[in-house]
């Protein structure tokens, strides 16, 4: 009987249509981008995210919390951007601030009091208070006894110079000596009076200074402007990592700290976001977990006001404390990733969550979007708003030098970057995408998830479409083209991709040296797939496996490195069908030893992906019929039917490669749909082998290479295209090898 309806070849026929039925959905587009429009509403320029849209939406309507859950490159930081200035043209009138919060002195030293007033008021009041200290220290003239000081020293130069010429004259006639001496007394009379006079200048204006310093104290007493809603529009701050001093704010140090210089405290506040900001923005949640401020935020959440204080550290500053609340009206829009959700819902038992949910929303961010007319036209849309980006940062980046010698001088300098001529008619200026190359970056998001879905991780296509764009500049293309797409597929390789390839390389090596040295009995190549975590691109490699059965031996499993879990499943698999042919001829089950070594992946291998491969390898090495090495195989095996698995899409595409060798592939029946993204811009047709439906993709032009891939539903249809056997050959085939093995232990 077979495994497969009428209905089943249908559905493998009806995939051979996906590409007509995506380049109908592509039809809006004529022949590039330059017709697709782009949403004037700054929220619907996320996409994908609709849930999300819809959510945010109504927090601006009801002033609530928003908590978005999802991978990095979903759209979250957009998605917050665009909420602000949705908020800002619509209610932003409503939300900002119209007082001015100003500071002053408390009840001491260590105590501050906070007003809102109108800033026109404030400013009218500070400047009067401000008019009336300049007053009063201009009023307030310096002491000064110079003009009778000047006098004194006059007269006693005169006396002084009239005792000289006493002296002198005295040696002639001695009555002058009287002269003499009563002009000295009066030198020292004069020298007296200006020593007098200085003592006297000096204690005024000691006197003098005490009032200076009165007139210091009231400018120290005059309030701090802290927030000026006129200088400080901004509707949302982006708090990166939350903590004490950048949510609530607090107190400078004072160097000074003592004495006649020391700095009132309300000049030494300074307010956080809770104090400043309508809306603040939290982009990783999980900071505002280590830094131990959610119990803080939860308080203010629930009470909107709170107390400034100095804070725990000890210092200038740690006994400062506001007398009254500051207010903190926030609308809270925070993001995180699924492992910090973890964290917060443990966290007071979700109170975080509770307080979210309580006025908001949590939302979960997609992941993948099935394909559909209009996730297509989202594709094309998204792909119009990063050329317009990129045509703003290139004008950002060369408009002075356009400006001042015009695109001829953006020429030459571009020749000095490529290190070649241009063409005459050369501008450096960004390029719309033709329709196939729109094709091409849904194919790439369709690659990067499964189940004709596409990948919502948007952030590191932005990468590719600009490099598909440099590429075109360079050729001085007028459209973006396929190729160009392609070949920035190649370059834009995340890291982990770049360390991927390398092991690409050396598996299609290691691959082509087992062939050529073994009979292939017992080894298979399996498929592996490593997913890079910062850009969700999948990376496809084969894995080269090797299983024996020993029948001499205790029963046992025997996996080095980290592949015992999952080579034993796969194993007991294999054990279980022999039980089940002995089981039929009443044979008894002697034991085998099973050996099983995926070959140099010393990184290990998680999942069970690898359990068909292991299953059909050992079975090859326990019947003796070689398998063959040029078709791949991939699934999770579950008694006799193969169930899906993920990367599939790319598992198959790492394989296609012609220097490998491989002619085809074998996957589950259930990631049929995931083949759909390598028949866009190839030829292929359909086939059939055994009653086992398949595609035939020709991996050249004029249908030469081509590559076969079967949709197996259970083990022996793999049986069937890797070993060459049908159901009965391999039953018999087991049972041969069993009656052998009894045989020759009884002997």
């Amino acid at each position: 009987m077979s495994d497969y309806t009428t209905t089943d070849y249908d559905e493998i026929k009806d995939l051979l249509e996906y590409p007509e039925k995506l380049s109908e959905n592509l039809d809006f587009i004529n022949e590039d981008t330059a017709d697709v429009k782009v949403s004037k509403d700054p929220i619907e320029k996320v996409v994908f995210q609709d849930r999300a849209k819809k959510a945010i939406r109504k927090i601006a309507q009801n002033r609530g919390h928003l908590l978005m859950v999802g991978k990095p490159g979903t759209g979250k930081s957009l998605l917050a951007q665009m909420f602000e200035k949705v908020l800002d043209d619509s209610v932003g009138d409503l939300l900002r601030p119209v007082d001015s919060i100003v500071a002053y002195t408390g009840k001491d030293n260590n105590h501050v009091r906070f007003a809102y007033a109108n800033p026109e008021i404030i400013d009218q009041k500070i400047d009067q208070v401000n008019k009336q200290i300049t007053s009063a220290s201009e009023c307030v003239e310096e002491f000064s006894l110079q003009d009778q000081t000047d006098h004194i020293i006059k007269i006693k130069k005169i006396l002084f110079i009239l005792a000289l010429i006493s002296i002198a004259g005295g040696f002639f006639i001695p009555q002058l000596f009287i002269l003499t001496g009563l002009t000295g007394i009066g030198v020292i009379f004069m020298l007296i009076q200006e020593n007098s006079n200085k003592v006297q200048e000096k204690i005024q204006r000691e006197n003098q200074n005490k009032t200076n310093n009165v007139v210091k104290q009231y400018s120290d007493m005059i309030p701090e402007i802290l927030f000026d809603p006129r200088k400080e529009k901004k509707l949302m701050i982006n708090v990166s990592e939350p903590s004490f001093q950048n949510m609530k704010g607090g107190f400078r140090h004072d160097p000074y700290q003592s004495g006649k210089l020391r700095t009132p405290i309300h000049k030494r506040v300074f307010l956080g976001a809770h104090a400043k900001a309508p809306v603040i923005y939290i982009d990783e949640l999980k900071t505002l977990i280590s830094s131990g401020y959610i119990s803080n935020l939860l308080e203010i959440m629930q009470s909107k006001k709170y107390i400034l204080e100095g804070g725990r550290h000890s210092g200038s500053g740690a006994a400062d404390r506001s007398e009254n609340y500051l207010n903190a009206q926030n609308i809270i829009i925070a993001c995180c990733n699924h492992d910090t959700l973890g964290f917060i819902q443990k966290e007071g038992d979700g109170a975080f969550l509770s307080r979210i949910e309580d006025k908001g929303e949590v939302i979960q961010m997609e992941s993948d979007v099935p394909e559909t007319p209009d996730t297509v036209k989202q594709v094309a849309s998204y792909v119009k708003q990063e050329i317009i980006n990129f045509g703003r940062d290139l004008k950002a980046t060369w408009e002075e030098v356009i400006d001042k010698e015009g695109y001829q001088g953006v020429k030459k300098r571009c020749e000095t970057i490529f290190g070649k001529e241009l063409p005459s008619d050369y501008i450096l200026k960004e390029r719309e995408f033709s329709k196939n190359a729109v094709a091409e970056i849904v194919k790439e998001l369709r690659c990067r998830s499964q189940d004709q879905k596409f990948c919502c991780m948007l952030r590191p296509i932005n990468g590719i479409i600009k490099s598909a764009q440099f590429e075109a500049i360079m050729e001085n293309s007028k459209l973006v083209r396929q190729k160009h797409v392609k070949q920035a597929l190649i370059d834009h390789l995340s890291l982990e991709g770049a360390m991927t390839e390398d092991i690409i390389r050396h598996k299609k090596n290691l691959k082509k040296y087992i062939c050529s040295l073994t009979d292939s009995i017992g080894y298979v190549v399996g498929l592996a797939v490593y997913t890079s975590g910062a850009s969700a691109r999948m990376f496809g490699q084969p894995l080269s496996i090797r299983c024996q059965i020993n029948s001499e031996g205790p029963d046992t499993v025997i996996a080095p490195g980290k592949l015992g879990d999952i080579a034993k499943a796969a194993a007991q698999n294999v054990r279980a069908s022999i039980k089940k042919q002995l089981q039929k001829t009443g044979l008894k089950y002697s034991g085998y030893e099973m050996h099983i070594d995926y070959i140099q992946a010393h990184g290990g291998v998680e999942g069970d992906s690898a359990s068909m491969a292991v299953d059909i390898g050992l079975i090859s090495d326990f019947i003796g019929t070689p398998v063959n090495l040029k078709y791949g195989i991939t699934g999770s095996l579950t008694g006799d039917i193969i169930l899906s698995v993920g990367g599939v899409t790319e598992k198959v595409r790492s394989i296609m490669d012609l220097d490998l060798g491989m002619e085809g592939v074998c996957i589950p029946w259930q990631n049929k749909t995931d083949i759909e993204p390598l028949l866009v811009n190839t030829e292929s047709v359909y086939i059939i082998r055994d009653e086992i439906p398949g595609v035939r993709i020709f991996r050249s032009e004029g249908k030469k290479d081509p590559f076969d891939i079967y949709f197996c539903k259970t083990k022996y249809n793999v049986y069937n295209i890797m070993l060459g056997l049908l159901y009965g050959e391999i039953e018999a085939g087991i049972l041969s090898r069993c009656k052998s093995d009894i045989e020759r232990a009884s002997a």
